[in-house]
């Protein structure tokens, strides 16, 4: 169930400043009707299947059936096999389209430059799978990456079913040399069981990551190596997507069971105010 009040939301995550001092500047409660998609004021929903940078296997598209409200106040991206017959009707880098999956963005309608950025989500599972919650700068398509900066809030993949990972991206440090770190969760638990609050606290100097309260990487900037900058001082934008394949989470296989879906409760931005 939603967590709402007579104002505005109440952010779940412990930060430096008492909520009181926390304005909420933007967010999306996903409360349309049933089959309706995300609302094109906020979500640009891109398209294409060339791989994204990372061999990735799915054509993202902007079909409801790809991403659409449940008309119960989420939002949900499914990632869906294409059955054979129907593969001829997109082409990926690869050929004949495998997978469709959906990947929503904020570019162009809000940006921001730093605050506390919280999503509560339940994840989709299966080796292959690859769900992310993250932000890119917006001077992407002027500088392009990693100059503009990538700050990954959640990222799942398949094979880790107890793990998150938050790691940012920039110049001289980023792909396989990205900084974060990952949180397990204890006894076996797998992430996709329950919706977990995930989040950042990014200012100046410094970002902290959380799930449900609990903080589990702290960046500073002297933390970045000697002579490669701090690409985080500048708005960015919001992302959300469902990956399906890629060098890091590998391909899915016989194990993978689809259509698989990640359900986002809400997404919301706060600022000190």
């Amino acid at each position: 169930m939603k967590a709402t009040n007579s104002t505005a939301p109440v952010p779940f995550t412990s930060t430096d400043l008492p909520a009181d001092r926390l304005r909420l500047v933007w967010s999306d409660e996903f409360e349309g009707p049933a089959g309706t998609p995300p609302d094109p004021a906020k979500w640009e929903c891109e398209q294409g299947g060339g791989g994204w940078g990372n061999g990735e296997l799915e054509f993202y598209t902007d079909s409801p059936e790809n991403a659409a409200q449940d008309g119960q106040g989420c939002l949900v991206i499914t990632a869906k096999a294409v059955p054979e017959a129907e593969q001829h009707q997109r082409t990926c880098w690869y050929g004949p389209a495998r997978f469709t999956s959906a990947r929503l963005l904020t570019r162009g309608r809000f940006a921001f430059t730093y605050g506390l950025v919280e999503a509560r989500i339940k994840l989709p599972y299966g080796q292959g799978l690859w769900p992310a919650f993250w932000m890119l700068g917006e001077n992407f398509g002027e500088v392009g990456w990693p100059a503009c900066g990538e700050i990954d809030i959640m990222e799942n993949i398949g094979r880790e079913p107890s793990t998150v990972h938050g790691t940012v991206h920039g110049p001289g440090y980023c792909g396989g040399e990205g900084i974060g770190a990952g949180l397990a969760l204890a006894d076996g638990a797998m992430v996709r069981d329950d919706f977990h609050v995930f989040a950042v606290d990014w200012q100046p100097d410094r970002i902290r990551w959380y799930m449900d309260n609990r903080m589990f990487f702290q960046l500073d900037r002297e933390q970045i190596p000697q002579g490669a900058p701090w690409a985080f001082d500048h708005p960015f934008f919001l992302l959300m997507n469902v990956a399906v394949g890629g060098y890091w989470p590998g391909n899915p296989d016989e194990t993978t069971v689809f259509p698989q879906t990640m359900t986002i409760d809400f997404v919301r931005v706060y600022q000190a105010g």
